[in-house]
Formats: C-alpha cells, sequence, structure tokens
C-alpha cells in the first residue's frame, strides 16, 4: 500500500519532517517527507496497510497539535528504495 499525505497546520518549523524520519525508523515502510512551499507537509509512505496506518496514526498522535489538517490519497506502488527520507 502506498499513500500520500498532505499536512497543514503549524507543520513547518516544528520538527515534523524529522519527527516523521524517527517514527518511520519504528515500522516497517519506505518513503519520504518534505516541505512545500505552500506551508504544507508532504509525506509518501509505503509499506504493508498494517505498517502504513500504524505509522500515519503515530505520527498523527505525536504531531497532533500541530496538524489542522490531514489530506491522504491512496497511490500505486512506487518500489521507493529502502527507508525513509528527508527531502530537502
Amino acid at each position: 500500500m502506498t499513500r500520500m499525505v498532505y499536512y497543514s497546520g503549524d507543520v513547518q518549523g516544528v520538527g515534523f519532517r524529522a519527527t516523521a524520519a524517527w517514527i518511520a525508523r519504528r515500522h516497517p515502510i519506505r518513503g519520504w517527507v518534505r516541505n512545500l512551499a505552500d506551508g504544507r507537509v508532504q509525506l509518501l509512505a509505503e509499506g504493508s496497510a498494517e505498517a502504513v496506518d500504524a505509522f500515519l496514526d503515530d505520527l498523527r498522535d505525536r504531531m497532533r497539535e500541530h496538524i489542522l489538517n490531514e489530506d491522504a490519497h491512496p497511490r500505486d506502488s512506487e518500489n521507493l528504495p529502502d527507508g525513509f527520507h528527508i527531502v530537502h
């Protein structure tokens, strides 16, 4: 399962990307996270449905005070390389 998620709110300048990368290490997923010019954060996560859901739940729980809106979309598998990366 692959999911693209856009987060809005107070999500830049608060360690959102670093927190996502830290949480991702605890889950068997691949993907990346980056800031967007419009103030949102974009995240792509790929793995089993259970792993992706657990990762996104953990991220949401940890960063809930910063997230105003979460817009998630399923994607076709992108066969991402192993690991989870912060894209600059």
